[in-house]
């Protein structure tokens, strides 16, 4: 459950929007730190969304357990969408509009409280949750366990998605970032099917 984890944190990361361009201009502007930092404060956004969403469904569970099937399958239809629809985006060309920002703790601020204004990302997770069974079982421990996962991975991303764009500057171009786009979409669409299959 937390590799599970892991790896949908890391996907739901990858896609490049404008938070990732966000990131990747402090990164190159501030340094390996402040695209770090403000990635964390994304990643924590989601892990709230995330924690919503799982302990949500798990305490509902007992009411899910008649319709654990049909749950499954639209959270896998869900993750389809979601990975055809990141492996079709081009990365953004903008990045999220925050104010002039200075300190680590002001570039973790802005860009968790950019993420946290889009409560369109927690249909995201229950679709998430319910996809890979969490919540149908009422197990409150495997859904801590996937949201500890998503956050870990979450933030695995930032670090590395920092630490390559100030290692390779004058690599991290718009195709690169579009194949970034494309990969996530992939593992994203696999949970998806993998869902769909078990359910059927």
């Amino acid at each position: 459950m937390l590799l599970q984890g892991i790896v949908l944190g890391v996907s739901i990361a990858a896609p490049v929007g404008p938070i990732g361009v966000l990131c990747i201009q402090r990164t190159l502007a501030k340094g390996r730190w402040s695209g770090f930092v403000s990635g964390l404060g994304a990643a924590s956004a989601d892990a709230v969304y995330g924690a919503i969403a799982g302990f949500g469904i798990t305490a509902l569970s007992s009411l899910f357990l008649d319709y654990q099937t049909g749950i499954r399958l639209g959270g896998g239809l869900l993750l389809l969408y979601l990975g055809v629809q990141s492996f079709r985006a081009e990365p953004a060309e903008a990045a999220a509009s925050t104010s002039d920002v200075r300190t680590l703790a002001q570039d973790f601020g802005s860009t968790f409280l950019l993420t946290i204004t889009n409560p369109v990302t927690i249909l995201a997770f229950v679709g998430i949750f319910a996809g890979v069974g969490v919540g149908v079982s009422g197990n409150y421990q495997d859904a801590g366990v996937l949201v500890a996962g998503v956050f870990t991975g979450s933030s695995l991303w930032w670090f590395v998605l920092s630490t390559g764009v100030s290692l390779f500057r004058t690599r991290f171009t718009r195709p690169v970032m579009r194949r970034v786009n494309q990969l996530a979409g992939v593992v994203i669409a696999g949970f998806g099917l993998v869902a769909v299959w078990s359910a059927v």
